[in-house]
């Protein structure tokens, strides 16, 4: 059917049609879903808004299939009331096609879209075609209203939006696990975090916050980790570590309730227990450790952090306890912790540092700072590192910081543990990791091989 078919009528959005009974419209979208019964055939048609089943003849549904891309005019009509999809906004109503214009084909699906029963392999392999999958789209769905919790709590607190760079002078952790790449003939490196950019914002406005892309050349695939991810950082001037601690529970929190208020329905669909909202306890790394012997008698007591099998035990307690699927973890050997982490001065072996944990999973990392510039300085030179590299950063420190710390959350792992999801990849659109560009690398370097050969 040619363009000229279809007279000019604004497009109205799917969930808009209930309002519009007995009277003519023009939808766009997707076909979800075809059902042929005789001459009538039943499209479900998605938009952004959701799904709305539209009528018409056999003629006028040739040659369409799932994933075509249509604009449909038609008359809206009320559904019998035995034909209602409660489950649906625009459940009540049909649309009786009258005419339809195919804006673009869809090639036959390589797999079920709608009852997607793939590998991860798969599933990612096919990124751009699984991602319209309802149930897959709802997992960022979610990740959205985690980002949106996180700055509303932080921006709560007072704390100014930030954006930093990516490409740093030096390697913001220490260690080897960094990617490394040539700047105009110089050494520099994609950043581990923000956070020595934040700490410098500290003087500025005190209180800030910032959402950023981070890299990490882990070499290891597991279920929990990436190569890049993107970290919900805070850092508060004025503070101790009490206060940071009540700081981090209430951005966890509020995060997470924000969730539970914007995405019900979704949550409903997975199958997720609602959040134990106890008091949150404390424990020392030591006291966790202790407890978990006591309840498990596996004896960890000896490790300098929490195992993933750790993390579950202890969480499990918390939720057993105290009615609570977060719990908060603190004072990790200072050796295991970054170099601006400021030592407990009743124990300098120890940090004054701080892991949040929800439902299993550390889901938050952070700790009070070095504030001194002399201490500062020589932690790094203790660590084989050079003041010299971290020139720009320990300025902020030699002309006055304030006593500061802050703290920084996992996207992709938060929206992992809320939905249950067993492998981190799933909450990202397009994971890196070791294996994977967006192809599979070993798939890229087959091809590479091939072409040599040739």
């Amino acid at each position: 059917m040619c363009y000229n078919e279809i007279t000019f009528m604004k497009r109205i959005l799917n969930k808009e049609t209930p309002r519009y009974p007995d009277q003519e419209v023009r939808v766009a979208g997707w076909v979800n879903t075809r059902r042929d019964h005789g001459k009538i055939v039943f499209i479900d048609l998605r938009d952004r808004t959701g799904l709305l089943q539209v009528v018409c003849s056999s003629n006028l549904a040739e040659g369409i299939k799932e994933e075509d891309v249509l604009e449909i005019e038609g008359i809206v009509k009320k559904r019998p009331e035995k034909m209602i999809n409660t489950e649906l906004e625009t459940g009540k109503v049909e649309l009786k096609a009258e005419k339809i214009k195919v804006l673009s084909k869809a090639e036959s699906l390589p797999f079920d879209l709608r009852d997607l029963k793939v590998s991860l392999p798969t599933l990612l392999d096919y990124r751009p075609l699984t991602l319209r999958n309802e149930k897959i789209k709802d997992i960022f769905q979610i990740q959205e209203s985690v980002m949106d919790g996180f700055r509303k709590a932080a921006q709560k607190l007072g704390c100014t939006e930030i954006f930093v760079p990516t490409i740093t002078a030096s390697a913001t952790e220490g260690g080897a696990e960094v990617f490394k790449l040539d700047y105009y003939g110089y050494s520099a490196y994609m950043a581990q975090s923000p956070q020595l950019y934040k700490q410098m914002m500290v003087p500025i406005f005190e209180r800030v916050f910032v959402i950023s892309h981070v890299y990490r050349a882990e070499p290891s695939v597991t279920t929990r980790h990436l190569s890049e991810v993107i970290q919900l950082d805070c850092e508060f001037g004025f503070v101790d570590f009490n206060e940071l601690l009540d700081l981090l529970e209430i951005v966890g929190s509020e995060t997470l309730k924000n969730v539970e208020s914007k995405c019900p329905k979704i949550l409903k669909e997975y199958g997720v227990e609602k959040i134990s909202w106890g008091k949150i306890p404390r424990l020392t790394l030591r006291e966790a450790q202790e407890i978990i012997y006591k309840e498990t008698g596996r004896n960890v007591i000896n490790e300098k952090d929490l195992g993933p099998e750790d993390e579950i035990d202890i969480s499990k307690w918390a939720r057993k306890e105290h009615g609570s699927d977060l719990i908060t973890i603190t004072h990790f050997p200072t050796k295991k912790r970054a170099f601006y982490t400021m030592p407990d001065s009743e124990n300098p072996e120890l940090s004054l540092s701080y892991d949040l944990l929800f439902k299993g999973i550390e889901i938050c990392s952070g700790s009070q700072r070095i504030n001194d510039y002399n201490q500062l300085v020589q932690i790094i030179k203790n660590k084989g590192m050079k003041p010299k590299n971290f020139e720009m950063y320990l300025q902020a420190f030699k002309y006055g910081m304030p006593p500061e710390g802050g703290f920084s959350f996992g996207l992709e792992r938060i929206t992992k543990q809320i939905l249950g999801l067993e492998n981190v990849r799933e909450a990202s659109l397009f994971p890196r990791d070791m294996e994977r560009v967006d192809q599979r690398l070993s798939l890229l370097q087959k091809k590479k091989k091939i072409k040599t050969k040739n």
